[in-house]
């Protein structure tokens, strides 16, 4: 049998399993199959174009149960798309004239990689599966295998995305301290933007987590510091559609009442009227290597803020992202414990040959499997129909309806 060396990589933007989902890695390798040599290229795919790798040492196998503990990624990440040439060429990945397919191609056949791990959200593992096409049709022997990472929980067919319960979790606990700012002054409107580009999942999780540990709470009547100064007074998804009017209307109700008002809203929300308005304006919306608007440009909870404060009548307005927070947390128990089951049937797929990225498959039963690489996709949206969304819904008061 062939001598199997593996590398792996992160990509994308962070969350909260990239570092214990390369522990997770090196642990199991190290436990069934310790012969094999383990390598991880620096910044995703970057390092993969530009031979920038970290050689594995026996210390860091010893050690890598440490990585649990930690948030962001171990080996680094960046966002670069294969079959985008001129990005490539622009950034100095590759020469003018190279294919970055073959490139990556050439670089694992030099480095003797048998086995390539990708972990990383749809446009990691959609790219993982153009490079394992690339692979196949040019007669390289080489196994890919993804794990799917992304604090949205976007990535079709799957069911739950590695680091997206924890992301919930911490960007509820950023809002428990942040709320106290209603305390500030008076009529305070406070938003707060949650990650999510096309799906709302994670802005109603962090409702529902937020919801959950302020039930655990207790106050003191007659003070500000009470229950109502910690309520969620409007949620908004882009998989939800409202009436600015009519909220107005309802929340001017709440401001004149409490002095305050608390929005969740995801930063997807309104993008495509908030983009559509600043280049009817005949501005540039910039755009990433994979054709998406670089969202934190645009600033939806600015534009939320703006829009509500004045007619609420907000003395005060502010806005609070919890993104950056939430996303570089370490995995908690739920994160941890399904990042040990992809991360073993991702190294048994991978010593059988198996390409593609586990997960739980929504359109088998929500069995977890290797699922095909072509099957995999991004943009999944958040099904509001779940009884648990209709119960936030209910805890906050609000009526809705959803967006199509």
């Amino acid at each position: 049998m062939a001598k199997q060396k593996v590398a792996m990589l992160t990509a994308g933007g962070l969350a909260p399993c990239l570092s214990s989902a390369v522990g997770g890695l090196i642990e199991r390798y190290t436990d069934i199959a310790p012969d094999i040599e383990l390598v991880a290229y620096r910044s995703g795919y970057q390092g993969l174009l530009l031979a920038d790798r970290i050689e594995i040492t026996r210390d860091m196998r010893e050690k890598a149960h440490i990585l649990h503990r930690h948030g962001g990624s171990p080996i680094g990440n960046s966002r670069v798309k294969l079959t985008n040439t001129a990005d490539c060429v622009k950034r100095g990945l590759v020469k003018e004239g190279q294919n970055p397919l073959r490139v990556a191609a050439e670089r694992l056949a030099s480095d003797g990689i048998t086995i390539l791990h990708t972990i990383g959200g749809d446009d990691t593992n959609t790219t993982a599966a153009d490079l394992a096409a690339y692979l196949g049709a040019n007669g390289y022997d080489l196994t890919v295998v993804g794990l799917p990472k992304t604090v949205d929980n976007d990535v079709v067919p799957i069911r739950q995305s590695l680091g997206a319960w924890t992301a919930a979790e911490y960007g509820a606990k950023f809002f428990d301290n942040v709320s106290n700012e209603q305390s500030a002054a008076p009529r305070t409107l406070v938003v707060h933007e949650v990650m999510g580009r096309h799906c709302g999942w994670l802005t109603a999780a962090t409702a529902r987590a937020y919801i959950q540990h302020i039930d655990d709470r207790e106050f003191v009547d007659g003070f500000m510091m009470n229950r109502q100064m910690k309520n969620i007074d409007g949620l908004y998804l882009p998989e939800t559609a409202f009436n600015i009017e009519t909220e107005a209307e309802r929340l001017r109700a709440t401001m004149d009442k409490t002095g305050f008002v608390t929005l969740f809203v995801s930063e997807g929300a309104c993008l495509d009227a908030v983009v559509a308005e600043r280049e009817a304006a005949g501005e540039a919306v910039k755009r990433d290597a994979f054709g998406h608007v670089k969202i934190d440009t645009i600033n939806v909870g600015g534009w939320f803020s703006k829009q509500f404060a004045a007619l609420l009548g907000a003395e005060r307005a502010m806005v609070q992202k919890s993104g950056y927070y939430a996303r570089s947390a370490p995995a908690n128990i739920d994160d941890l414990r399904l990042i040990q089951g992809m991360v073993d049937l991702a190294v048994e797929s991978a010593l059988n040959k198996v390409s593609g990225v586990t997960g739980h498959d929504e359109d088998q039963g929500g069995r977890l499997r290797t699922i095909e690489f072509p099957r995999i996709r991004g943009g999944k949206h958040f099904d509001t129909s779940v009884k648990w969304f209709g119960d936030v819904m209910d805890a906050i008061g609000q009526k809705w309806s959803p967006a199509n």
